[in-house]
């Protein structure tokens, strides 16, 4: 406004630019409230009449013109900017609905259970509007610690109700079963009576007891990264390759049970292919059993910190995948 103001003023009303004032109430109709919209076009509208009577344009038609454009557009940025703030409110309310639910459904974990130090990482994707569908849950059973750490296909409300269902599952199973095979046939069952079509869930399960070694269970979710206190690195790879939970109508037989040795010192980190399938500008994958190292600090949850901080690093900006990781830290013996 300030420049057609000066352009008009300079070089005369002949040039014709003084309905472009209009474009003040035009911008501000698509980033500021109703309010200063109708300040911007009430404003508009005066040095439209200014000019045009200094001019005298308002002898002719495009004095009149000019107004009329000006109060044309700045009734449609109040309009406009109405209906934004509304929308705007709307997602505003839908997004604190989805973090209500998404800290309903991921309840917080035992920061300690027996010997074992627990932290947890959730890291939200860019569009925050989505609720992600990436699921963790610790229960001290008699058998001892039992873990879920799993990935819902998808996204939306349909990942969040297959999320529960299973997260419900294996909270009653944890319990209830004699061993973490029955409590991944429980969770399958479960998820079987809700599912349609081809969704799945990845999931990897875990049971830490007495014994010198953690027991997991993996329906083709990433293996864990076990990381020993002499600074190995390894990946809990199972015997064999599974389907994820929700497919076993096709056949291919339940995954084996398999043994981790895990004694004191040692770290099993779970996580979500969102952690490492994150790329960078260069569209590398992010290396986690590189970067085992940043989980040297005593406390769990600082040392998930650290990940968590280098993992954003290596996207240089938000992530494109919910990125959920569960740290296990054997703190001393049984």
């Amino acid at each position: 406004m300030a420049v057609v103001t000066t352009v008009d003023l300079t070089a005369g009303p002949g040039v014709g630019f003084l309905p472009l004032v209009s474009l003040g109430p035009a911008f501000a109709g698509l980033v500021g409230g109703w309010r200063r919209t109708a300040v911007v076009g009430m404003t508009a509208f005066v040095l439209c009449l200014g000019l045009g009577v200094y001019n005298g344009l308002f002898e002719s038609r495009r004095g009149l013109t000019a107004l009329l454009s000006v109060a044309g557009v700045t009734a449609a940025g109040v309009v406009a900017a109405v209906m934004r703030q509304r929308r705007e409110a709307e997602l505003a309310s839908v997004r604190s609905i989805a973090e209500v639910a998404q800290r309903v459904l991921l309840r917080p974990v035992p920061r300690s259970a027996g010997p074992l130090r627990i932290a947890v990482s959730y890291t939200s994707a860019m569009a925050k509007a989505r609720i992600g569908g990436d699921l963790y849950e610790v229960v001290t059973s008699p058998a001892g610690v039992r873990i879920i750490v799993g990935d819902v296909q998808g996204k939306g409300l349909e990942a969040v109700e297959s999320a529960a269902v299973v997260l419900g599952a294996f909270r009653e199973a944890a319990h209830d079963e004699p061993d973490l095979p029955a409590v991944g046939e429980r969770v399958e069952r479960a998820l079987n009576r809700h599912l349609s079509g081809e969704r799945f869930v990845t999931a990897v399960l875990a049971e830490i007891g007495d014994g010198p070694d953690a027991t997991l269970l993996n329906f083709g979710h990433p293996a864990p990264l076990v990381v020993r206190p002499s600074g190995s690195v390894a990946f809990a790879e199972p015997p064999e390759r599974a389907l994820p939970l929700g497919l076993s109508l096709h056949d291919a037989g339940a995954p084996a049970p398999y043994e981790v040795p895990f004694t004191p010192g040692d770290q099993l980190l779970f996580y979500t292919d969102g952690v490492t399938e994150a790329r960078d500008a260069l569209g590398r994958f992010y290396p986690l059993d590189e970067r085992a190292a940043l989980l040297k600090d005593p406390d769990p949850e600082t040392a998930l910190r650290s990940v968590r901080e280098d993992l954003v690093e290596h996207v240089e900006g938000p992530l494109h995948d919910d990125a959920a990781m569960l740290l296990v830290r054997y703190r001393h013996g049984r």
